[in-house]
């Protein structure tokens, strides 16, 4: 499980204009139309082609906790893909993204300042230029340290350096012991 990056799919799933379909009939279906058959759906679920199309039948209706969880990731992960790629492209040009987490934030700047990480709740709006490296990371695959690493920079700069007008000589952000994280675009 990955903190930045299911956090960054759950602000961009808000701006979907339906909900994904629910049952595992639809699901199945939405994802044999997507993927153009039954023998790619049941590759990527791990389960047989004869199963799939009983799904896509609805001779089977309540698939076992594991094949549910998968069958949701993959339809959430194709659902509306242009509108996703429009949320990503305004938040990524204009309109940035807004970060809320909870968690031990400090910092390593020149000695006589009051550098000690504490914890911290923060909800900052970081510019577009941040929300395009998170957004640009999260699709080369990037892990959540390296992702994490990017909100460090970004909370340095908007939060703590101002965007240039304080605390010039701030080193390195130390952001750690995460209890809670939120994106919205």
């Amino acid at each position: 499980m990955s903190l930045f990056g299911d956090g960054l799919d759950a602000a961009v799933q808000k701006a979907f204009t339906r909900p994904a379909p629910k049952s595992a009939g639809a699901q199945m279906r939405y994802l044999v139309k997507q993927l153009k058959g039954t023998k790619a759906v049941a590759q990527i679920l791990r389960i047989s082609q004869r199963t799939v199309e009983r799904y896509v039948k609805d001779q089977f209706k309540k698939p076992r906790p594991d094949l549910a969880a998968r069958l949701e990731t993959e339809v959430n992960k194709r659902w509306q893909p242009q509108i996703r790629a429009r949320a990503r492209l305004k938040a990524a040009t204009t309109g940035g993204i807004v970060i809320d987490t909870r968690a031990r934030i400090g910092y390593t700047a020149p000695i006589g300042s009051t550098d000690e990480d504490r914890l911290r709740h923060l909800t900052v709006a970081l510019p577009p230029q941040y929300a395009a490296r998170l957004f640009d990371a999260q699709e080369q695959g990037a892990t959540d340290q390296q992702l994490q690493q990017i909100a460090a920079e970004a909370l340095k700069e908007v939060y703590f350096q101002d965007h240039g007008r304080r605390a010039g000589q701030l080193e390195d952000v130390r952001f750690t012991d995460i209890a809670h994280l939120e994106f919205d675009l």
